[in-house]
């Protein structure tokens, strides 16, 4: 599929290695040239969105274009992110897609109260993945205007 736009950054914080794996894989069938990163927890997309710690240097960290996001994580699950990012003026308007496993309408319901932009259920097999990657990206890098310069902290 062609790029639309200029590549951005996309940050998948979940805590499930071959999820993040396949994503990878599917982002690459896809020949996505969106630099695809990855955090394991709530807590560490925070350190990364706030570019504390180990990704104090914003050549190492660039703020994301849009985040992925699981629910169901250690430490600091995905609700409780997405509540301080939102809240946050300086992380607010990076879209959030929460792309979690979980089916639940109290799920969806409350991620789009915290300020969800979009909610996805993974699909459960490999060329579900590939096509719902396809669908982000027609939507997201091609139809949705987003901000040219992410906000920074």
């Amino acid at each position: 599929m062609e790029q639309y736009r200029k590549p951005i950054t996309i940050l998948m914080a979940d805590d499930d290695d071959e999820d993040c794996q396949l994503t990878k894989e599917a982002w690459e069938e896809n020949k996505l040239a969106n630099d695809l990163r990855f955090v394991r927890d709530g807590e560490e997309l925070l350190e990364y969105l706030e570019r504390r710690g180990r990704y104090s240097n914003p050549d190492d960290s660039p703020i994301p274009g849009i985040i992925l996001l699981d629910l169901n994580m250690p430490k600091k699950d995905g609700r409780e992110a997405l509540k301080e990012i939102k809240a946050s003026p300086d992380l607010r308007r990076i879209p959030v897609v929460v792309l979690t496993t979980s089916k639940a309408e109290e799920d969806i319901l409350r991620s789009y109260d915290l300020g969800a932009n979009s909610y996805i259920t993974k699909p459960v097999t490999f060329d579900g993945l590939v096509e719902t990657v396809q669908h982000l990206e027609q939507y997201w890098f091609a139809v949705v205007e987003l901000p040219s310069e992410p906000s920074v902290i």
